[in-house]
């Protein structure tokens, strides 16, 4: 991680910037902006439409026929995108080692003036972003945690931003986030009430960008070492939380709050059982909503100690909600072996399938999960059951594989609803690889 504090802050705008004093990185912005020399990826024949206007923002290196320029472009260079007569319809960043080559950022029959400035790009999409956030009332008195980025959403592929109070969490999975690092943390001072910047690389991806990281990794090392899991207190839908910065994701899965409120909707008078609750989330909405009694069960002893804070931060009584360590499957199957059951039961795993290759046997994984978790739910209870996996959410099998499950567990299911991540996670329908998650809402007899 990467701590950056900010000065001069403000208000949540969506007005015009002040341009800030040059910098090193702006100095390389304006260099990149009025170079001749810029490189040119020419694509293949009959893969422009692919890409042209409301197409894919990734440009496949299978896509690619040739690249003219010299010298060669590097990793990160600012490229322009042709058709197969070399004439250039778009721009985007370049890699040379990822499978993505290139990122779209802009069609040139979009730009007014001033082509390939990436820091107008930048100020223009994060203001697009601010102003989207701002519409949907984000944030708010009883919400200070969203998405204020979301990669594709945004049109700005590889950078995640998340809000939490004063503070920004910066999700770098793209070799040109890295390298419009020190940009990108100025921007989103100008915009917010940001006092510090955190910036976490994802060392995993950004290696397989072609990154060399022994400095990234180091620093890493570094932030990790002098770190006291930092925790920082936030409040979604009136409920507040206390979230360790060195926690999973960027901190808090904001992608949930919709369903978590959802949750209190449907809670009062029931028993909730909260399988891989991690801080809380749902468990601490069951318990707001009324719920006779709530049973978080996570493996996380620093996540269960952060949901024991938040039980005494919001003023619940104990004696209704609990958290348990345990393993999730040993939990599930000691409770069927006693014949337990809830009125109602919650299950988010970590994310099983990262990559298609491995999602026939994630697929196993959430049936067996889903099928004890059945076995968990009261005749005519609910099941809300979660996928972050984007293979499976993409695959259409999650429906299937949870139909398989109730199979094993001798019951029937009805879907009641389907929902996603909350508003603030737009998705480009030109790129359906930016949608992950999946939650289920079933009725289990």
């Amino acid at each position: 991680m990467f701590y950056a504090s900010t000065t001069g802050s403000r208000l949540f705008t969506s007005g015009s910037l002040q341009r800030l004093p040059t910098s090193s990185a702006s100095t390389i912005l304006q260099d990149i902006s009025s170079s001749k020399g810029v490189a040119k990826v020419i694509l293949k024949k009959g893969k422009t439409q692919l890409f042209r206007d409301g197409g894919s923002p990734m440009v496949y290196s299978g896509a690619v026929d040739r690249i003219i320029g010299r010298p060669p472009p590097k990793t990160g260079d600012v490229v322009l995108v042709a058709d197969g007569t070399q004439t250039p319809f778009a721009w985007g960043f370049y890699n040379s080692s990822s499978m993505f080559c290139v990122r779209l950022m802009m069609q040139l029959k979009h730009e007014s003036s001033d082509p390939l400035n990436v820091e107008k790009l930048l100020d223009t999409r994060i203001n697009a972003a601010i102003k989207l956030r701002n519409n949907l009332g984000l944030p708010s008195s009883t919400t200070n945690a969203f998405r204020l980025v979301n990669s594709e959403g945004d049109r700005l592929s590889g950078l995640i931003i998340d809000v939490f109070g004063d503070l920004a969490v910066v999700a770098s999975s793209a070799a040109w986030v890295e390298k419009y690092k020190e940009y990108i943390i100025n921007c989103i001072s100008r915009f917010t009430v940001i006092k510090n910047v955190v910036w976490r690389p994802s060392i995993e991806i950004l290696k397989e960008e072609g990154l060399d990281l022994a400095l990234v990794d180091q620093q890493q090392k570094d932030d990790l070492s002098t770190s006291t899991n930092q925790t920082v207190k936030i409040v979604e839908n009136g409920i507040s939380y206390m979230i360790s910065l060195d926690g999973q994701k960027t901190g808090f899965y904001a992608d949930q709050r919709e369903n978590r409120q959802f949750l209190s909707t449907i809670s009062h008078g029931q028993t909730v059982l909260d399988m891989c609750c991690y801080t809380g989330g749902f468990a601490l909405n069951a318990a707001r909503g009324h719920a006779l009694d709530v049973t978080g069960v996570d493996s996380s002893s620093p996540a269960l100690e952060l949901a024991n804070q938040n039980i005494a931060l919001n003023n619940l009584d104990p004696g209704r909600i609990s958290f348990l360590k345990q393993d999730a499957t040993a939990f599930m199957k000691n409770a069927a072996s006693r014949n337990e059951a809830w009125d109602i039961v919650i299950l988010d795993p970590p994310k099983l399938a990262p990559r298609r290759k491995v999602l026939q046997s994630a697929s196993g994984m959430y049936r067996n999960l889903n099928s004890l978790a059945m076995r968990l739910t009261k005749p005519g209870g609910f099941l809300m059951t979660c996928s972050c996996s984007g293979a499976m959410t993409q695959s259409g099998q999650f429906l299937p594989v949870l139909q398989g499950a109730a199979s094993m567990a001798g019951r029937k299911i009805t879907l009641v609803r389907q929902s996603g991540a909350a508003c603030d996670h737009p998705i480009d329908p030109s790129y359906p690889e930016g949608a992950y998650l999946s939650n289920f809402l079933l009725r289990v007899v």
